[in-house]
């Protein structure tokens, strides 16, 4: 045997390889095409056919399952509990003022820079509702506005 009967092993192994390196979710697929393409090399189709298959399923697996696997995988997100506090209060402890980006609120004894979820400024000591977390700042409601 010659080391072109390799050839789609060797990629399917490097792919996986590469992706366990990077846990990226994206040469994974490569891996499944380079084994499609070994098994149309093994049923004894040519070259041409081997790369046609490769290049076919590894894009349909990227464009139809690769949505599925992070959402369920959760890839690239990095979890922490800071999620918790959405749909909680905290207290305003420096006014916020979107206009220029200031604002903080104390949370169970935590404190958060904060923005407000309709440009509205919230004054200090007003009691706010956590509405959602982006980066490092808690999006925040007074809780007055609530229906």
């Amino acid at each position: 045997m010659e080391i072109t009967d390799y050839i789609w092993i060797i990629v399917a192994i490097a792919s996986a390889i590469i992706e366990g390196a990077t846990l990226g979710l994206t040469t994974i697929w490569f891996a499944f095409g380079a084994i499609f393409a070994w098994i149309a090399q093994l049923i004894g189709l040519n070259q041409t056919i081997q790369i046609v298959v490769f290049l076919i399923s590894s894009t349909i697996l990227i464009i139809f399952t690769r949505p599925i696997a992070i959402k369920y995988l959760k890839i690239g997100k990095v979890r922490t509990n800071a999620d918790k506090y959405i749909g909680g209060s905290g207290i305003v402890i420096e006014k916020i003022v979107n206009i220029n980006n200031k604002g903080q609120v104390k949370v169970n004894g935590q404190i958060w820079s904060a923005k407000s979820l309709n440009n509205e400024d919230i004054e200090k000591d007003t009691v706010v509702l956590i509405k959602d977390i982006k980066g490092v700042k808690l999006i925040v409601e007074k809780i007055n506005n609530l229906n």
